[in-house]
């Protein structure tokens, strides 16, 4: 049988894109930059980025191009004859299933308040209020399950309807409206009313905050956890470190160059993580939320956002 191939070229960078982009993006990375002391991270992150994460996906698309096969059997088509590399295939597919279990769970977090914002439960809600329903929901085991289990469901049905007909159509569609719908958060982020504070905390970098502490040794352990942080969160914001990566690589011809791919992906991957910094990071001073407020940041943040724009209700949905 002859192996699918994607549709367009623009589908090819959407979808890789699509798979970096993601909860890493928009969920994680405001919340450890709230909790690193804001733009002096976002520097460190970004150095990282460029300097370690990127060379490993180009390194990722490497290997999937060369062997055609994912990271499952890459080792295996690649590796010399005699050779164990294949052996480290069991790794990269461990963290595959554990990230899976992860990302499952906190997109059901997403989708639930999706459902909850089209109900209209967060219409006029104060940050107490959207407060309160994460942590409901966060208590209710069966609810989380539900909503976990209905995103496997969408995910199965996606990728059973193959990489054209089903990845491919669904990404450009959602691709376009997490822009659509950034840009318009953005906007409104940006013009609230005590926006500049939550702008200078974001875009001012102040170094000082890397080594937060009132002895030298807290000092330098504030700094460690920083430089911890932003390297994992470089790797995690473009899905490398266990393969998943490979199987883009896999569908790049010998016409394109690797590095190029790489760096596109990145420079949209990261646009997205930017400009999610846009909207929450004023909308936090604007309406009171603790920055370092953790991975709850982004659910309280973003439908008090909703509620202070035209059609809140609806762009929440």
């Amino acid at each position: 049988m002859e192996r699918e191939r994607f549709g367009s070229r623009l589908g090819f960078i959407l979808v890789s894109a699509g798979c970096a982009i993601g909860l890493g993006n928009v969920w994680r990375f405001p919340y450890i930059t709230g909790e690193y002391g804001g733009a002096a991270f976002v520097v460190l992150y970004l150095i990282f980025l460029v300097i370690f994460a990127l060379p490993v996906l180009v390194m990722e698309f490497a290997a999937g191009r060369a062997s055609q096969r994912s990271i499952a059997r890459s080792y295996d088509e690649l590796e010399p004859e005699g050779r164990k590399w294949h052996r480290f295939k069991w790794v990269g597919l461990a963290g595959n299933y554990l990230l899976m279990m992860f990302y499952t769970v906190v997109a059901g977090w997403m989708l639930a308040f999706m459902v909850k914002s089209a109900m209209g439960e967060f219409n006029g809600a104060s940050t107490e209020h959207v407060a309160s329903v994460f942590g409901q929901l966060l208590a209710d085991p069966v609810q989380m399950t539900i909503y976990m289990l209905i995103i496997v469901a969408i995910g199965v049905i996606t990728t059973r309807a193959g990489l054209k007909n089903g990845v491919e159509r669904v990404t450009k569609v959602m691709m376009v409206a997490l822009f659509v719908v950034l840009v318009a958060l953005c906007v409104r982020a940006v013009t609230l009313p005590g926006a500049e504070e939550g702008l200078e905390f974001y875009l001012m970098p102040d170094f000082g905050k890397l080594f937060a502490g009132n002895t030298p040794a807290e000092q330098w352990a504030t700094f460690g956890d920083a430089v911890y942080a932003a390297l994992g969160q470089a790797f995690f914001t473009v899905s490398v470190g266990m393969g998943s990566m490979a199987i883009f690589g896999s569908y790049i011809g010998k016409d394109r160059r690797l590095t190029g791919e790489a760096v596109r992906v990145g420079v949209l991957d990261t646009l997205v993580a930017l400009m999610a910094g846009l909207v929450i990071f004023p909308s936090c001073f604007a309406f009171g939320v603790e920055p370092a407020s953790g991975p709850s940041l982004v659910f309280i943040t973003l439908p008090i956002v909703f509620n202070a724009m035209p059609l809140g209700q609806l762009w929440g949905t």
